[in-house]
């Protein structure tokens, strides 16, 4: 199988020292995703209060074949110690978006977080795209679960 190939610009301001997505394991399926904080905040780096969100900049704009999307999802490290997560996890990113590539991240841990110039701060995963056909039906199928919605499968 072929990898897709993900074209990867670096904005006029971007530090070029801070690595593309990658990935870090062998067994990987996200790459991660670098802050690449303009070079006011880069020394100091960008702290993210409690409840409180930013979109992170990573220095990059993107070229997604078409028939694929990105799907960007939280670090779960930084999840779990620290509470920094993605407010829409995953987020998507369209084949034809071609703007900045900013990671939106909240704190959802009770002490400040400060992101530091370089930080794995998500991770992306390249996924295939199906599009649908959407018609109006007269009735639907029966199924098993039946008009059943949220919970309704029951615990576990």
């Amino acid at each position: 199988m072929n990898a897709p190939v993900i074209r990867v610009l670096r904005e006029d301001w971007a530090d070029p020292e801070i690595a593309l997505p990658s990935y870090e394991t062998a067994g990987s399926a996200g790459a991660d995703i670098r802050a690449n904080l303009r070079a006011a905040d880069r020394e100091r780096g960008f702290t993210l209060d409690p409840m409180h969100r930013a979109v992170v900049p990573t220095g990059l704009r993107i070229e997604i074949p078409e028939g694929f999307e990105i799907q960007i999802r939280p670090r779960s490290g930084l999840a779990l110690k620290f509470g920094i997560s993605l407010p829409n996890t995953p987020g998507t990113i369209d084949s034809d978006y071609r703007g900045p590539l900013g990671v939106l991240l909240i704190n959802f841990g009770p002490e400040p977080y400060t992101i530091r110039h370089g930080e794995r701060i998500a991770q992306m995963v390249v996924a295939p795209v199906a599009r649908a056909v959407f018609r109006v039906a007269g009735s639907l199928s029966a199924s098993g679960r039946g008009e059943g919605g949220f919970g309704s499968t029951g615990r576990g």
